[in-house]
C-alpha cells in the first residue's frame, strides 16, 4: 500500500517538534522550510557567505534524522569560544561547508540529509539568499526577520527581496502529490508566511487536491501576533496569498495552568482565543483537540498527539 504523502511548510522551534512526532508514523514526510532568518550563527554565515541561513533547516534535519544521539548533539553542538567561531553551531557549519562543495545550497541540504539519515526530505523554501521585510501599520519599514518583533509595532503585511525567488522544482512536485499539506506551528509572520510569499508555492498549494490545515499557535508572540484570535492568524495568511487556501484549523482546547499562564503574561503573551463562529464563517473545520505538553518554562505543542490528529486527518 503507497504511503500516504504529508507536506509540512514552516519553520522554527514548533516545525521540529511537529516532525520528531511525525517521523515515528508510516508517513512520507516533505518538510518545505523557511529561509528567512538573518540573527545568531545563521545570520553571519549568510552575510558572511552569501548562502541561505542554514538554522531552521538544521533544527528540521535533527528533528528528522535517526542517527545516535551522541551524533545528534554533535550536530546542534554550539561553540562557545574560539575566534570567529564563538556561537556558531556545528550543524550549521557543515551545511556551509556542504554548500561550498557542492556548489548548492539544497544539494548541501540533501546530502547532510543522508549523512544523518534523515525520515523524509527536507527543502529550503528558496534556494537563494531571501530578505524579509515587513511594512508596520504605521507606515514604517523594518528588514530582517530578528528584528521585525523588536519593532514592537502591528505588522500590516510582509514581503520578500527578491520578491519572486524560485522555489524548488522538488517542493513543487511535493505540493502536487501530497494528501495532507500542514502549515505552522510556528511564528506567523516570520516561520509560516514566507515560505507562502514565494509566488509557485502558494499558486502550488491553491491547486492542490490535499486537505490543508494550520496549526494554530496556543499563545500570541509579543512583536508579531499581539491580541490575535485564532480568525486573526488566518485572515493573515488570507491577506498574503490573497485566496482563501485552507480547509481546516487545529486548535488547543487543553486549558493553560495559571502559573504558565502569568509567566506568558510577563512576556506580554497570551492565549489565543478561539473565535469558533468566525473561523467557520470563513468555511474552516474547526478542529479543537488537546494537545499541549509542558516542558520547565513554556508551553509546547505535545508532537505525538499533534501527528495523531493530523495522520487521522488522511
Amino acid at each position: 500500500m503507497k504511503k500516504a504523502n504529508i507536506v509540512v511548510i514552516g519553520g522554527g522551534t514548533g516545525l521540529s517538534v511537529l516532525l520528531r512526532g511525525l517521523k515515528t508514523f508510516p508517513v512520507e514526510i516533505t518538510a518545505i522550510v523557511t529561509v528567512a532568518d538573518d540573527g545568531g550563527s545563521s545570520g553571519r554565515l549568510r552575510r558572511d557567505l552569501r548562502i541561505p541561513p542554514p538554522g531552521d533547516v538544521r533544527n528540521v534535519l535533527v528533528a528528522l534524522s535517526e542517527v545516535e544521539p551522541l551524533v545528534e548533539k554533535l550536530f546542534q553542538h554550539r561553540f562557545e569560544n574560539g575566534n570567529g567561531l564563538s556561537g556558531h553551531s556545528l550543524g550549521n557549519l557543515l551545511l556551509a561547508g556542504m554548500t561550498s562543495i557542492t556548489g548548492d545550497f539544497a544539494r548541501g541540504v540533501q546530502e547532510i540529509s543522508r549523512v544523518l539519515n534523515v525520515k523524509g526530505k527536507v527543502l529550503p523554501a528558496a534556494n537563494e539568499e531571501i530578505i524579509l521585510h515587513a511594512e508596520l501599520t504605521d507606515g514604517s519599514f523594518v528588514e530582517g526577520e530578528s528584528r521585525i518583533p523588536l519593532a514592537k509595532k502591528q505588522i500590516k503585511r510582509v514581503f520578500l527581496e527578491p520578491s519572486n525567488p524560485e522555489p524548488l522544482q522538488e517542493s513543487l512536485t511535493a505540493i502536487e502529490q501530497a494528501d495532507l499539506i500542514v502549515l505552522g506551528p510556528g511564528s506567523l509572520y516570520t516561520s509560516v508566511i514566507p515560505n507562502l510569499l514565494v509566488p509557485q508555492i502558494a499558486q502550488m498549494i491553491k491547486q492542490s487536491k490535499a486537505w490543508k490545515v494550520y496549526i494554530c499557535n496556543v499563545m500570541t508572540q509579543p512583536g508579531e501576533t499581539d491580541n490575535f484570535t485564532a480568525a486573526d492568524h488566518i485572515q493573515a495568511i488570507y491577506n498574503h496569498v490573497d485566496d482563501k487556501i485552507l480547509n481546516a484549523i487545529l486548535v488547543n482546547s487543553q486549558p493553560i495552568p495559571l502559573s504558565y499562564a502569568k509567566r506568558y503574561a510577563e512576556e506580554g503573551a497570551r492565549e489565543v482565543i478561539v473565535d469558533s463562529h468566525r473561523l467557520k464563517y470563513m468555511g474552516l473545520e474547526v478542529v479543537s483537540e488537546e494537545i499541549l505538553f509542558f516542558d520547565d518554562k513554556y508551553l509546547r505543542h505535545d508532537s505525538i498527539k499533534l501527528s495523531q490528529r493530523l495522520v487521522s486527518m488522511l
